[in-house]
């Protein structure tokens, strides 16, 4: 009998189903807001205050790169504006009169983060600034992003009109990562920015040290102002599975991007 009683028990624990895998444990994030989404299935794999409005500084060029691709032509020589040329903060270091295609701007725009480029855009595209920024909005708000308010194309501090999500602003990456152009700007390490009117060019390096220091990292950009913090909207792209982290006001926002894109990758089976 006792035979037969270990031999139903050995049988029913090789029928019995394999134990799951425990669920990566959630990473520690500093930042005050922060979301991680699959792209192309609005999937949030991890929150944290991501419904907060927020301060989006310069990752306020990634709505910009976005509406200018829709509505612009690429090919256009835009000549800078004093106003332009003026505009405070990070810089592509235009002068007043110089040329240069839209495509050269957008890329300076979003590789050194260049606040007079991102105003050059909006002028050139939109006829004016404003008007520009209310295609911005029009284009958060087709993509979903119902907390997401802009009052300018760069970021410099609005604490009232200028504002977003961690969710809204991952749901608007993910809207970009759907025009090839897109991709391929928010992709690039280095790249040369032609200045039509001195007939030479200069060679613009991207600021967002996780396209050189992350597997597979793909995009998108940074951002600071006194008021934000520090941010930063960053992805990466493993057999096949392409994440979007967010991240704002975090003194360690490669830190915390990184942890966040090593989590989704866990979690979805993306690890190389």
């Amino acid at each position: 009998m006792f035979k037969r009683i270990l031999t139903l028990l050995c049988l029913a624990a090789l029928a019995a189903p394999p134990l799951a895998a425990a669920a990566p444990a959630a990473p520690l994030v500093g930042a005050e807001s922060a979301c991680l989404m699959m792209a192309g299935s609005h999937r949030v794999i991890y929150g944290k205050k991501q419904d907060s409005i927020m301060y989006p500084a310069s990752t306020t060029k990634i709505v910009t790169l976005l509406t200018a691709l829709e509505k612009g032509k690429l090919d256009d020589v835009v000549t800078v504006s004093a106003r332009a040329a003026n505009t405070e903060g990070s810089s592509l270091d235009l002068s007043t009169g110089d040329q240069l295609t839209l495509r050269d701007l957008l890329y300076g725009m979003m590789m050194v983060s260049g606040n007079d480029a991102a105003e050059a855009v909006a002028e050139h595209v939109g006829g004016s600034a404003s008007r520009f920024v209310d295609e911005m909005n029009q284009e958060a708000e087709k993509l979903g992003a119902s907390r997401t308010h802009f009052s300018n194309p760069h970021g410099l501090p609005d604490p009232v009109n200028h504002f977003t999500t961690a969710y809204d602003m991952a749901l608007i990456t993910e809207g970009g990562f759907k025009n090839p152009e897109f991709a391929r700007v928010v992709a690039t390490r280095g790249q040369q920015i032609r200045l039509r009117n001195q007939g030479g060019s200069r060679y613009v390096e991207n600021i967002n040290r996780l396209l050189s220091s992350y597997p597979g990292a793909n995009g998108v950009k940074t951002g600071f102002t006194n008021a934000a913090g520090y941010c930063l909207v960053a992805s990466a792209k493993r057999n096949n599975v392409q994440l979007i982290a967010v991240i704002f006001n975090s003194d360690q926002r490669w830190e915390d991007a990184s942890r966040l894109l090593d989590y989704g990758f866990r979690v979805l089976g993306g690890e190389e």
